[in-house]
This record gives C-alpha cells, sequence and structure tokens, in this order.
C-alpha cells in the first residue's frame, strides 16, 4: 500500500482542494445546461465506469468490519450527497459575500471535529493557521461585495432578497459536511487504500442520486446539449469523483486531520483565480490580500 511521505502527502491534499476550486468554478456553465441532481447522477455515473477497476480489493486489505462499511456510506452521504446539494442550493439562496464568509468556517470546523471525535492535540501554530484561513476567506469574501452588486441579474436579486436565511443555513450545512468528510476520511485511510475509497463512495454517490437522476432524464432533452458541455462533464466527472478523492485520501494517510482542514482554505482561493484566468472576472488589492493571507496560514500549519 503506498504511503507518501510528509512533503508528498501535504502536496496531495494541497492539489485536492485547489482542484476542487477549479472543478467549482467551471461547472457554472454545466449547472445552466442541466439539472443539479441529473448533473450530479451523470457525474457519479462517468466515474463508476472509469473506477471499475479500483473497486477490487487488494491483497494487503483486510475485510471490511460493519464500522467500516457504515463510516464509507456516510463519507459518500455527506461529503457527495449532502454536500453537493447544501452548496449548490445554498449559494442560489444567499449572497456569494455571505457564502464566502461562512465557508471560511470550514477549516476551524475540522479543526474542531477532529479534536472532538478523532482526539487529535490542537497546537496554537495550527489554531494561528486556522485563524488566518478564516480572515483571508472573510477579506476575500467582502471584497466581492460591490461587484456582486452591480453585476446580480434582477430575478437572482429577487430571489436573494426572499431567501438568506435559508441559503446561508444550506451553505453552513455545506461546512458542516466538508469537516465531516475531511475527519471520516482520516479514520478510513486506516484500514482501506485511497483508490478503493474513491471507488466506493463514488458507488454510493451514484446509488443516492440515481432515483432523482433518473427521474430527470426520462424527460430531458439531451439531444440539445452543446457539444462542449459534454467534454466539460467529463472533466468534472474526473475531476471531483476520482482526482480530488484520491489526493485528499492519499494526504490523509499521513497528514492530521486538523491540519488537513487548513488546505480547505485552497479551495475558494482556486474558485477565484479560475474565475479571473478562465472566466475573465477582476481581481482586485483586498483580493490579493486576502490570497496572502490564507496562503500565510498553510505556511504555519506545514513548515517545520
Amino acid at each position: 500500500m503506498f504511503h507518501p511521505s510528509p512533503l508528498v502527502a501535504r502536496l496531495c491534499l494541497a492539489a485536492g482542494m485547489a482542484l476542487v476550486g477549479v472543478y467549482v468554478a467551471l461547472s457554472k456553465p454545466l449547472v445552466v445546461a442541466l439539472p443539479v441532481f441529473l448533473l450530479a447522477w451523470l457525474r457519479f455515473g462517468i466515474a463508476a465506469i472509469a473506477m471499475l477497476p479500483w473497486l477490487k480489493k487488494p491483497a494487503s486489505e483486510g475485510p471490511m468490519s460493519r464500522r467500516t462499511q457504515g463510516l464509507v456510506f456516510l463519507e459518500s452521504f455527506l461529503g457527495n450527497f449532502l454536500f453537493s446539494i447544501c452548496m449548490l442550493y445554498g449559494v442560489s439562496m444567499t449572497t456569494a459575500v455571505s457564502a464566502g464568509v461562512i465557508l471560511a468556517a470550514i477549516p476551524a470546523t475540522v479543526a474542531l471535529l477532529s479534536w472532538l471525535l478523532l482526539r487529535e492535540r490542537i497546537g496554537l501554530r495550527v489554531w494561528a493557521a486556522v485563524a488566518c484561513g478564516v480572515l483571508g476567506m472573510g477579506l476575500l469574501a467582502l471584497s466581492k461585495q460591490e461587484h456582486l452588486a452591480q453585476s446580480l441579474p434582477a430575478p437572482e436579486a429577487d430571489l436573494v432578497s426572499k431567501n438568506p436565511l435559508w441559503g446561508n443555513l444550506l451553505v453552513f450545512g455545506a461546512v458542516l459536511c466538508e469537516a465531516a468528510y475531511a475527519v471520516i476520511g482520516k479514520k478510513l485511510t486506516g484500514s482501506i487504500g485511497p483508490k478503493r475509497i474513491s471507488a466506493l463512495i463514488n458507488l454510493w454517490g451514484l446509488a443516492l442520486m440515481t432515483p432523482m437522476g433518473v427521474y430527470l432524464a426520462l424527460s430531458f432533452p439531451f439531444a440539445g446539449v452543446h457539444p462542449g458541455i459534454w467534454v466539460l462533464l467529463v472533466f468534472y466527472a474526473m475531476a471531483a469523483s476520482i482526482g480530488t478523492v484520491w489526493l485528499w485520501m492519499t494526504g490523509l494517510r499521513v497528514v492530521p486531520a486538523a491540519q488537513a482542514g487548513v488546505y480547505t482554505v485552497l479551495l475558494p482561493v482556486a474558485t477565484a483565480l479560475t474565475g479571473v484566468l478562465v472566466l475573465g472576472e477582476t481581481l482586485g488589492a483586498m483580493q490579493l490580500l486576502a490570497f496572502g493571507v490564507a496562503l500565510l496560514g498553510v505556511l504555519l500549519a506545514t513548515l517545520p
């Protein structure tokens, strides 16, 4: 079984969260072209086909206990199924400013859950790193307020004004799901390899999304979807269900969950950078300051 060095493990965690940020930004055209549940069902289905070889149990792994099987289901239910629903629908009901500030609580939530559930020791430097992540993402979110007010379409603005409380609660639910995903993943990596974890939780995600996915697929006009959307869908499936999960689970084999949680600050950073470099959005001085503070937190958590 592959055991990465501490440096490689941390690079895997950073790359995994950065990749999440990239595909979140690039999934905007997908959400416009496909219903959320249908999109998620197709994502899990494509990845399931690609990961069929990963389902086979290696000779070095023992049989899964009932507790491990339950943790695999929870990992998929919280980290795949509920996270996607809470995030996509939550952001549609609240402002980007509010969502960004709430998402900045992911590192602190991971650290707290690791302390409560895994009994991991949380040092002052990790807490300082968590504080940097929260401050950096708060600055990033607040810096978008003026741009949001100028660019928000009227129907969306009306939706935001009517449902901010529900939207904020759903985004906070996504924070809890992501934190639980990190902590449960740490427990699983002790007995199952990263590839098999990726395949198993994707299979559960496919099963959970199938009822709504099939229902929507029966009446959806697939012929009207642009070919470029299908290419983007394949990338989304490979990145979301295979690349990010494997990178994250590989890193968790070595890095404590509380420290790994700090790397979640790279998710909104990568999303914003993708928006600037690919989608043509602007990046001001406040965003640059936020990136600097967030990356300082990563250095505090990783440098010896």
